[in-house]
């Protein structure tokens, strides 16, 4: 039933990506860019973060016995910083985000109850080592990602982009 809940999070996951970078379509390069004040500073910035957090966790993922899917993961240059700019444009992190969207179906399609019940040994950005179960550590990659979501959906609607629906509920069965 675990694993289940978190298939459907990488659905939402891909789902609400989806949208959100349709409304950045909406927007010009220099409003993606402009300074908001948010933490990352833009919608750009904040795209940005969800994506470096994602490829650090999925490069600790790649270490779980059951990630193979995620070993294309491994090539990635780790980002430097939590706020690296990975890309400095809308057309270059669509297709990156689209990626990792993908990767992350297809990686939670393969997990099993079983294999989130494993403890995964990693080291946080400042190299102090940690050692989870991997079930709170996909529970808080996919925390990360939403909220920092709805954080874009307010930087979209102080700008007049309706990005519609983002309740899970939008893609339960």
């Amino acid at each position: 039933m675990l694993a289940e809940n978190y298939r459907l999070m990488a659905e939402y996951n891909r789902w609400m990506n989806s949208k959100l970078l349709d409304a950045a379509g909406q927007l010009t390069q220099a409003e993606l860019k402009r300074d908001s004040g948010a933490f990352f500073n833009s919608i750009l910035g904040t795209f940005n973060h969800i994506m470096v957090g994602d490829i650090i966790w999925l490069q600790r993922f790649a270490e779980h016995p059951s990630a193979a899917v995620l070993q294309t993961v491994r090539a990635f240059q780790r980002p430097a910083t939590l706020s690296q700019l990975l890309y400095e444009d809308l057309s270059s992190l669509a297709k990156q985000r689209r990626q990792l969207d993908s990767m992350i179906c297809e990686f939670c399609e393969g997990l099993t109850d079983a294999d989130l019940s494993v403890e995964l040994e990693y080291r946080n950005t400042k190299g102090v080592a940690f050692n989870r179960r991997f079930a709170y550590l996909m529970q808080h990659f996919f925390n990360h990602q939403t909220h920092h979501r709805g954080q874009l959906s307010t930087l979209f609607s102080q700008r007049g982009v309706d990005i519609g629906e983002t309740d899970l509920l939008g893609v339960m069965p």
